[in-house]
């Protein structure tokens, strides 16, 4: 009885113990990235032109997303050549999930304007990401709520990504988006957006985004303002993707005596220049897929898109890119093949300045572009 007591009392502990052991909740982790290189020939180029081009490193990037019971968060860390900027943090935040609904956000997170998460089918993004109103991140609190019919967002930046805590710092050129930089700080920003979603096989969405923040200056110690607003539609079948989005942003420094207040400095990949400090943007694309389902190919992508920053200081030339390429789905390997060509264009040019005042050629440029990348 002594001893049948004592196997009783240890099978009873063994339960326990197994059943707790259930009970417990392991934080979960995921990671991914990918390796890419990259071909470009640029007709503006002398050497290029002498040489052929140049094929070399893109980037390398790991994605981490990961779980605790409802303690969610997500990171994008890459490493560019150091003339890119070097290592830098995309994007890196912690949040809580309420429900299968609605979550928050703090930290590195993206900004929500504009079509998300890219306005864009190409390589290059669309003209929109150069002036900071595309797939750019900012430090602060967001909550997001994804619905059956609509979605909303709502945000407040404290800063942009800090990678300098002096008082006097200017913001770092080492990042992936683009902000606002020289002797003005984007301080205090909010944003509210807005999707209405309708169609089930032909799937659309109708949005709005709104953008409203201040702009420190190092030089006065005063605050300016700047704001953006943007209207966009997207339509998407099995084949066929259509992306519009119209926009108009105005940006109001309070600079120092004899410094020009229609032009900003902003900056991404370690080398800032100057934009139009008020401006309206408006950008269209196209996208086509083809299914190959075939070993080494499953799907091509043909598309078009176009994009218009109209300066509204009539002494500036306005600035144009337009992208027509294909993205071939080969599985892990994706390749990007674009001929993008660009007018009055900090990168599809040779006028560095080119979303400023625009360059002293008011003529067309052109990239020939080949992307290869290795997703994980």
């Amino acid at each position: 009885m002594k001893y049948k007591r004592l196997f009783l009392g240890i099978c009873l502990t063994l339960l326990m113990v197994i059943s707790q052991a259930q009970e417990r909740v392991l934080p979960k982790f995921k990671l991914g990235g990918a390796l890419r290189f990259n071909y470009n020939f640029c007709d503006w180029k002398p050497g290029h032109r002498d040489r052929g081009g140049d094929f070399g490193f893109d980037v390398l990037y790991f994605k981490l997303s990961g779980s605790y019971r409802n303690i969610i968060l997500s990171a994008d860390y890459r490493f560019y050549s150091k003339d890119f900027g070097g290592p830098m943090l995309k994007y890196g935040w912690i949040g809580y999930q309420f429900n299968d609904k609605s979550q928050m956000q703090l930290g590195l997170t993206g900004v929500p304007f504009g079509i998300q998460p890219i306005a864009s089918h190409n390589f290059f993004l669309q003209i929109a990401y150069y002036i900071g109103l595309e797939d750019d991140s900012d430090m602060g609190i967001k909550y997001l709520y994804q619905g059956d019919t609509w979605d909303f967002t709502f945000a407040f930046f404290k800063n942009a990504d800090e990678l300098l805590f002096g008082s006097d710092n200017e913001t770092s050129d080492d990042r992936y988006g683009y902000d606002v930089a020289g002797r003005n700080k984007e301080i205090n920003q909010i944003n509210g957006q807005a999707f209405y979603k309708f169609g089930e096989s032909t799937r659309q969405r109708l949005g709005g985004s709104a953008e409203f923040g201040q702009l420190y200056n190092l030089d006065t110690r005063k605050n300016g303002t700047h704001y953006a607003f943007a209207l966009h539609y997207e339509l998407t079948t099995k084949r066929v993707s259509l992306k519009a989005q119209l926009t108009t942003y105005a940006m109001n420094p309070k600079n120092g005596e004899g410094d020009d207040d229609e032009l900003i400095s902003m900056t991404a990949y370690g080398a800032p220049y100057l934009v139009a400090a008020k401006a309206n943007v408006y950008m269209l694309g196209a996208g086509y897929t083809i299914p190959v389902n075939r070993k080494f190919l499953k799907k091509i992508q043909v598309y078009n898109d176009f994009g218009w920053l109209d300066k509204q200081n009539n002494d500036y030339k306005d600035s144009f890119q337009n992208v027509t390429g294909c993205m071939l789905d080969g599985g892990p390997v994706c390749i990007y093949v674009d001929y993008a060509l660009g007018k009055n264009h900090g990168w599809l040019g040779p006028n560095f300045n080119g979303f400023g005042t625009g360059g002293e050629s008011d003529s067309w440029h052109a990239r020939f572009n080949v992307n290869v990348g290795y997703y994980f």
